[in-house]
C-alpha cells in the first residue's frame, strides 16, 4: 500500500523516527498534537489557547493529505488538569462539531511542562 508522509519539521519526529501524519489509501493518522510554537517559544498559558493551536496544526496536517476536520473520525484529547477538560472540550466541539467523531478525553502528564492539552486525530477520507 502506498503511503504519503508529511513532516512538521520537528526535531523530535528525527529522534523518534515518526511523521507528523501519515496517509493510506483513504485513512489519514495525524499523531498527538501540542501546542509547539515557532522557535520553541513558550505556548500561551491558558488551556483553551492551546487547544486551538493544536487545532490549527492538526488542520494544516490533515490540509496537505486532502483531508479536511470534517473527514475526522476519532480524536484522542490529552490534558494534564481535567478541569480544564470541559473548555477544551468547547474548543473541540467547534472545530469537529460538523463530523462529531469518536472522542476519548484523557488526563495525564504531557513530554513538556508547558504543554496543557495535546490532540491526535483520525480521519477517513472517501
Amino acid at each position: 500500500m502506498d503511503r504519503q508522509r508529511i513532516s512538521s519539521g520537528a526535531a523530535i519526529e528525527d529522534v523518534v523516527g515518526y511523521s507528523r501524519a501519515v496517509r493510506a489509501g483513504p485513512h489519514v493518522w495525524v499523531s498527538g498534537t501540542a501546542p509547539i510554537m515557532p522557535g520553541d517559544a513558550d505556548p500561551p498559558a491558558g488551556a483553551v489557547e492551546q487547544a486551538r493551536i493544536c487545532v490549527d496544526i492538526l488542520a494544516r496536517a490533515l490540509g496537505e493529505l486532502a483531508a479536511t476536520l470534517d473527514h475526522v473520525v476519532r480524536t484522542r484529547i490529552y490534558v494534564t488538569d481535567a478541569a480544564d477538560l470541559a473548555d477544551v472540550a468547547g474548543v473541540h466541539r467547534a472545530a469537529f462539531g460538523n463530523a462529531r467523531p469518536a472522542t476519548t478525553g484523557i488526563v495525564t502528564r504531557l513530554l513538556d511542562a508547558r504543554w496543557l492539552v495535546e490532540i491526535e486525530a483520525e480521519a477517513y477520507v472517501d
